[in-house]
C-alpha cells in the first residue's frame, strides 16, 4: 500500500482522516476511536486490534460506574482526585464535575503507592555590563519556578501510573524573595533593620519559606496521607471477609452456627450477639 492510500480503523470501520492514523501493533486505529481510551494508557504502539476493542468495552462499562458515582471528598486544584468514601473508590479528573468526562473509577484497593513528585525549574538572573552585555553576578542569581505532581501506582489491567500535577498555575519564586530579613546593626534604632544582602549564595535558598509552596507541599502530603489511610482499609476489610469462618454457639437456639453474611443464626435466623 503506498503512503497515501485510503485506511480504515480496524476497530470501527470508519475511513481514517489524513493525518488521523494511530498505528497499532497490527492494524489501525482512528482519531475518533483513540479519544475513547483512557488518558493514563500508554501502550497503544505495542496494542493488538483486539487489545484495543477489549478496552473500549471495558471503558463503556466504566461509564455507568462514574453515573453511580458519589463524590464525598475531592483534594486538588488542577487534577482534582474524587473520592467516594462509601463505596470506597476514587478518579482522578481534570474537572471540578468529574462526569463531564469518562474518568477511570478505581477501587481504593488498586493503589499501590503514593509520592509527591516536585518539579525545579531555574532560570539566571543577569545584568547589563557597562558594555550592554548580559553577564551573570558572581555568586550566579536565580529564579525558581515549581510545579507539584501526584504519582499513584496502581493495580489496573489497562495502566499502572497515573501522574498528574496539582496546582493550576506555576509557582513562581523570585530572586531574593525567600531571604529573611537582615538582623538590626549594632546601635541602630529599632525598626531600622540593617540593608538586605545584595548576594543570594545558592546554600542560603529554600523554598519552603514560599507560602503557595508550603501550600501545594500540604496538598500533596494531604492526599498522600488519605489515600494510603483508605487504601489500606479497604484490604484490611476484604481480608476480613475472605477470612475463614468459624463456629459460634447461637444464643436463641443454642445451636452451632456459622453466620450468614447479615450475622445471623442459620437456623433460626436470630441475631448472633444480641
Amino acid at each position: 500500500m503506498g503512503l497515501f492510500d485510503k485506511k480504515f480503523c480496524d476497530v470501527c470501520g470508519e475511513k481514517i482522516k489524513f493525518l488521523g492514523n494511530r498505528k497499532l501493533e497490527d492494524g489501525n486505529l482512528c482519531k475518533d476511536c483513540a479519544s475513547k481510551l483512557s488518558p493514563w494508557f500508554s501502550e497503544r504502539r505495542s496494542s493488538t486490534v483486539q487489545d484495543i476493542k477489549n478496552q473500549l468495552a471495558y471503558r463503556e462499562e466504566n461509564q455507568a460506574k462514574v453515573a453511580a458515582f458519589n463524590t464525598t471528598r475531592t483534594i486538588g486544584e488542577y487534577y482534582i482526585v474524587h473520592l467516594d468514601e462509601d463505596a470506597k473508590k476514587f478518579c482522578v479528573a481534570q474537572a471540578r464535575d468529574m462526569r463531564t468526562g469518562n474518568p477511570d473509577i478505581l477501587d481504593f484497593s488498586q493503589v499501590t503507592g503514593c509520592d509527591l513528585d516536585i518539579d525545579e525549574t531555574k532560570d539566571e538572573v543577569t545584568r547589563e555590563d557597562a558594555e550592554g552585555k548580559s553577564v551573570s553576578y558572581d555568586p550566579p542569581r536565580y529564579d525558581y519556578r515549581y510545579d507539584f505532581y501526584v504519582r499513584l501506582r496502581v493495580n489496573h489491567p489497562w495502566f499502572d501510573e497515573m501522574r498528574f500535577k496539582l496546582n493550576s498555575s506555576t509557582v513562581d519564586i523570585a530572586y531574593g524573595s525567600n531571604m529573611p530579613s537582615a538582623p538590626l546593626r549594632p546601635g541602630a534604632p529599632a525598626g531600622r533593620p540593617a540593608p538586605r544582602p545584595m548576594v543570594q549564595r545558592a546554600a542560603s535558598f529554600d523554598p519552603s519559606t514560599n507560602a503557595e509552596y508550603q501550600r501545594y507541599v500540604a496538598m500533596g502530603s494531604e492526599l498522600k496521607e488519605v489515600i494510603l489511610q483508605v487504601r489500606q482499609e479497604a484490604r484490611d476489610e476484604i481480608a476480613a471477609q475472605n477470612a475463614p469462618k468459624t463456629a459460634v454457639t447461637c444464643p436463641c437456639c443454642g445451636a452451632s452456627t456459622i453466620p450468614d453474611a447479615t450475622g445471623c443464626c442459620e437456623y433460626c435466623g436470630g441475631a448472633i450477639g444480641g
